[in-house]
């Protein structure tokens, strides 16, 4: 009995280890045909002969082993058509299917766009492939797809494309260039790997007059073979600008849409301003010692510059203030407004209206600054809509409702950019077209804003501390919106063209400028800026101008604060001060007194002591000026060559 135990111990070992053998061999033997089963591509070889036109006929052969799991119905191949440059202008490459076979057959295959190119489909929906090796051919023509470069010509070309989910064991091109190239002078090469890999794992030779580049190693998936031939130029003739341009229109017609509209904009534009935009010829201008009767300087600027801006609300309030209705107090860069005990009957109508908001509720000062800008703003809008009312329609029209018909017509325009985007991107370039158009006028706005404060504050050659915050704070405060605007332009151009960026920018541009030229006086309007340059000219001229027969009133102080406001609203303030500068510093002196000359009784603060005359007037213009505009907004408010999958060809493809 022990002996025969003994006996069946020995045996037990070895039976083990032969059943393990046994089952390692099973194991190997069903790898090996899951191996020989796995879908993948054996042999993926295309055959390229590139045209004395620079066209090419290609056919690719392609050896796919199928066990029905993806390769059912047969295979699809992605051939992408669709390119952008480095301007986002697309680039169409011209593609037509001349032939499908399996197994040597013809094959049913149909071509569908897909994505940024067609899909070419081989089988049929209603049969399957049976089982093991398939052999597919495909041969196409293309073209525009050689680069021709500065200094040389290249075939970049993606063999196999970078989107196949199959392993490919083996990968080729045979090239045939056109014979008259010196062959010699080809350079050859290539890249392999993945999508952007600069691996050049691969190998090249000469076959009579054609050139063999294979991969040296199998590819997995989503791994291609791209190759590069360069050349000298002079062999391939570059297309004509016709040509160039019937190319760019066919594949991007967004663009000549945008263009055309454009263009159609702005001869409309040209033709309305023609009709109804061009100003009156003006009269006979003589030199005029008193303005046009009933004008107030806030209403002269107003007539003049067709249109409200904040320097005429500063002419209003130093008219106010040299009539004696109010003062102006000005200490370390802040200015305070504060009434005096004389009546308004001096006021004409529109200063009224604008006093009785900004002292409203009995106020009897206030200070330019932001926490009052809601008394100082509804004075503004009370000043703005009484001079629209008096001028507008009498003195001159803005034709405003000329440019209903060329904003509905950029309207109809973006539309047609946006319908001409592929489906991938057409909500976004919609979406960014018709934020753009409004966004960008604002942007604008309040960039002018930004520069009219800086300018302000740096009126005199120095910088007020009080309107260098407010330039400083409206800066700071427009970088995002600016930011905004290039952000929101470079998506546009993602998601278009920089093109179509462009063309949209200067179609808003257009928009802004003509809503300006379109402006024109009446021809009462005519006469009475006839009068008002001839008044210009009084307050402009310099001493030593001949002004004509009239005499000129006496250079005093009366005179000097009498028609300031005036000089302040056409710009000529400094002007005007020049050629009192000498009269006001003697004024007011007395032997033996220790007075510094004239001063002003309506304004109080360093001004007029350290700047002078001249300095004074660009003071008003600027600063003061400056500290009205920045103190009626609210504060925080708009006021304050390429690697492996490169070039050509490309692609990918699947079973289905």
């Amino acid at each position: 009995m022990t002996d025969k135990l003994s006996e069946h111990t020995k045996k037990e070992p070895l039976l083990t280890w032969f059943g393990s053998l046994l089952v390692l061999a099973c194991v190997f033997l069903l790898a090996s045909i899951a191996a020989a089963q796995t879908e993948r591509i054996r042999f993926y070889h295309s055959d390229i002969k590139v045209q004395d036109d620079g066209t090419m006929l290609v056919r690719e052969m392609i050896r796919v082993v199928s066990n029905g799991d993806q390769i059912r119905h047969g295979i699809y191949r992605d051939f992408p058509t669709h390119y952008t440059d480095r301007l986002g202008n697309r680039y169409v490459v011209g593609f037509t299917l001349v032939s499908a076979t399996r197994d040597g057959a013809p094959e049913e295959s149909r071509v569908e766009n897909y994505s940024n190119g067609v899909r070419i489909y081989l089988g049929s929906e209603y049969s399957l492939v049976a089982p093991g090796e398939h052999t597919y051919s495909i041969t196409y023509t293309t073209n525009r797809q050689l680069g021709l470069m500065k200094d040389h010509d290249e075939l970049f070309w993606n063999v196999t494309g970078n989107g196949w989910i199959f392993p490919i064991d083996n990968a080729s091109a045979l090239v045939h260039l056109p014979q008259r190239l010196p062959f010699s002078e080809v350079g050859i090469g290539g890249y392999t790997g993945a999508s952007g890999s600069m691996a050049q794992d691969f190998t090249s030779r000469t076959i009579g007059s054609s050139f063999l580049i294979s991969a040296a190693h199998p590819l997995g998936p989503h791994e291609g073979l791209t190759i590069l031939l360069q050349w000298p130029k002079g062999y391939f003739r570059k297309p004509t600008a016709g040509q160039e341009f019937f190319y760019f229109a066919k594949d991007n017609p967004d663009a000549i849409i945008a263009a055309s509209g454009l263009l159609l904009i702005f001869v409309y534009y040209i033709i309305v301003w023609l009709r109804v935009g061009r100003d009156p010829a003006p009269g006979s201008i003589m030199p005029l010692y008193e303005p046009p009767a009933g004008f107030s300087p806030s209403a002269m600027r107003y007539l003049v510059r067709m249109g409200y801006d904040d320097k005429a609300f500063t002419a209003a309030v130093l008219d106010m203030a040299v009539k004696g209705f109010l003062k102006i107090d000005e200490g370390s860069g802040m200015y305070t407004l504060s009434r005096t005990q004389a009546d308004g009957r001096a006021l004409t109508p529109e200063e009224r209206a604008a006093v009785n908001k900004l002292f409203e509720g009995g106020r009897v000062s206030i200070n330019l600054r932001n926490e009052n800008h809601v008394a100082i703003s509804a004075a503004m809008a009370a000043l703005k809509t009484w001079l629209k009312m008096a001028e507008q329609k009498i003195y001159f029209v803005t034709n405003g409702r000329f440019m209903i018909p060329a904003i509905a017509f950029s309207v109809v325009v973006l539309l047609g950019i946006v319908s001409a985007e592929g489906q991938d991107k057409m909500a976004l370039a919609g979406f960014m077209c018709l934020w753009l158009s409004v966004w960008s006028i604002a942007v604008f706005g309040m960039l002018h804003n930004v520069a009219y404060l800086w300018k302000s504050a740096l009126a005199g050659g120095h910088l007020k501390a009080g309107l260098t915050a407010s330039a400083t704070s409206a800066t700071l405060f427009s970088i995002p919106f600016v930011l905004g605007e290039i952000f929101g332009l470079g998506l546009l151009a993602w998601a278009t063209s920089v093109f179509i960026a462009a063309v949209l920018l200067m179609t808003v541009l257009l928009h802004i400028l003509f809503h300006q030229l379109l402006k024109a006086p009446t021809s009462a309007g005519r006469s009475v800026l006839d009068k008002i340059e001839g008044f210009k000219m009084f307050l402009g001229a310099v001493d030593g101008d001949r002004m004509n027969r009239v005499t000129p009133p006496d250079h005093t102080p009366e005179v000097f604060e009498k028609y300031l406001p005036y000089a302040l609203a056409l710009d000529v303030e400094q002007a005007w001060a020049e050629k009192f500068s000498g009269v006001l510093g003697g004024a007011g002196q007395t032997p033996g007194s220790n007075s510094g000359g004239y001063s002003p009784s309506w304004y109080s603060g360093a001004g007029w002591s350290t700047l002078g005359a001249t300095g004074f007037a660009s003071s008003l213009s600027g600063s003061f000026s400056g500290a009205i505009a920045s103190s009626s907004s609210a504060p925080g408010s708009s006021s304050g060559g390429g690697g492996s999958g490169g070039g050509g060809g490309g692609g990918g493809g699947g079973g289905w």
